[in-house]
């Protein structure tokens, strides 16, 4: 394997940065974006019975908005419980957009890695034909099929960073959407249970 490596020449040697950056983001993505770091079960009832107990005093706002990213999207409107329910649906919807940008940190990174991957294999390739041609190679067939056989291992490399890099960026982009719209809905009853609306 370290031989078809090296077999590619040096633009192998970005591939593998990338692949590293790759498997580093994806290492991370997946720690940062777990359910229970993201949306801790049960964090809205226990906002709302001790809003109920002890009201909104800013210690505990800022022990909530300090729990998780559906914890500052709460304390927003926690922040505004006084206020009318456009105020304090527009403060929710700040931090949410906040929260969401947090959650999709790197995620450009590593869509750009999935998707110029292939590129920078194919580039590989290239140099790899142009230098073989270039250099005069007048061997056997048999010879410049090993050298066209050493140059596609560049795309191959570029080809088998791009398809995990391409499944997890969407996975972590699917689950961003589906964390932002459930921590909307929670921060809705919240709003809604504050104005009297809703019964919990």
């Amino acid at each position: 394997m370290f031989q078809m490596f090296l077999a590619g020449g040096w633009p192998m040697w970005p591939l593998l940065l990338a692949s590293v950056i790759a498997v580093a983001l994806i290492i991370e993505r997946s720690i940062s974006l777990r359910r229970s770091r993201v949306i801790p079960s049960g964090l809205l009832d226990r906002v709302i019975a001790d809003l109920g107990k002890h009201g909104a005093p800013p210690e505990m706002v800022s022990r909530v908005a300090a729990h998780s990213p559906l914890g500052r999207v709460l304390s927003a409107g926690l922040r505004n419980v006084k206020s009318s329910r456009e105020i304090m649906k527009e403060s929710i919807e700040e931090a949410g957009r906040s929260a969401m940008h947090d959650l999709e940190r790197f995620l450009t990174t590593l869509g750009t890695i999935a998707s110029i991957s292939p590129l920078m294999g194919l580039f590989g390739t290239v140099i790899g034909m142009i230098e073989m041609f270039a250099g005069g190679n007048s061997g056997s067939m048999e010879q410049i099929s090993n050298g066209i056989a050493m140059a596609l291992h560049a795309t191959a490399f570029g080809i088998i960073i791009a398809v995990p890099a391409t499944i997890f960026w969407r996975h972590f982009r699917r689950l961003v959407d589906d964390y932002v719209v459930e921590m909307e809905e929670q921060a809705t009853i919240l709003v809604e249970v504050v104005h009297g609306e809703r019964r919990r």
